[in-house]
């Protein structure tokens, strides 16, 4: 009973997280998940909260997509979820978790020196930064952080922000999840107790959350971004990263 409530706080903590930065469902509840049945089936069992939080996400700022951006990031995401997912089945890359927890400090000082702000993503930039972060969404699980710290180099409001990651996030739920649900179905069916836990908590969490997102200036955003970037890349250097996380 105990271990359900605490997956109940890390759901609510974690769509709260998810709603202000448009990431972090995976990065906390597969961690969670995987202290009881192992990271590579958390990884794939969380991927039906994950979708459910982005989901809702999506509805409650469907208004403040940019689709321009969507069209650059989302199809490469998709592809690139895919084919991670397939790969997640066999085996996860930690010299991948090592490159991208590098990337994700990176982009979160650049963001605090003003130097992201300086970037500007071509088409073929965005294409691979989208590929790049789906792959290793479907891999490992760990999508949001690669993908919002790309999106960093837009000139794109708050709310747009996180509601253009969500609908990306949702393109690679859809090609890594049935993946996933093929491969691992069986035993992801027999944490339907965690997972109805979880996606409750990420459900609360996220209507929690979208109240402290209206409150947030844009200065103050683009720094919370750039802290969670830096702690999710220390986190996935210091091992956390072989638990999975979005």
């Amino acid at each position: 009973m105990l271990f359900y409530l605490i997956l109940a706080g890390v759901g609510v903590l974690a769509g709260g997280v998810a709603a202000v930065a448009g990431f972090g469902i995976g990065s906390l509840l597969t961690p969670a998940l995987a202290l009881q049945v192992g990271t590579k089936l958390a990884v794939a069992a969380v991927a039906i909260p994950h979708a459910i939080g982005s989901a809702q996400r999506f509805w409650l700022l469907r208004g403040h997509v940019d689709w321009r951006v969507v069209r650059s990031f989302g199809i490469p995401s998709a592809l690139g979820g895919l084919a991670g997912a397939f790969l997640q089945a066999r085996a996860a890359s930690r010299v991948l978790e090592v490159v991208f927890g590098g990337l994700l400090i990176l982009a979160g000082i650049s963001e605090l020196t003003g130097w992201m702000r300086l970037v500007r993503w071509g088409r073929s930039a965005a294409w691979a930064a989208g590929a790049v972060s789906g792959a290793l969404g479907g891999l490992v699980g760990n999508q949001g952080g690669i993908r919002t710290a790309a999106m960093l180099g837009y000139d794109v409001s708050k709310e747009a922000l996180v509601a253009t990651t969500t609908v990306i996030a949702l393109f690679v739920d859809a090609a890594r999840l049935p993946v996933y649900l093929v491969t691992q179905g069986e035993e992801i069916a027999g944490l339907w107790v965690q997972v109805l836990v979880l996606s409750g908590g990420v459900v609360v969490g996220t209507l929690l959350g979208r109240r402290i997102l209206g409150r947030l200036s844009q200065p103050v955003f683009r720094r919370v971004i750039a802290l969670l970037l830096i702690g999710l890349g220390a986190y996935m250097l210091w091992g956390g990263g072989s638990a999975g996380g979005t």
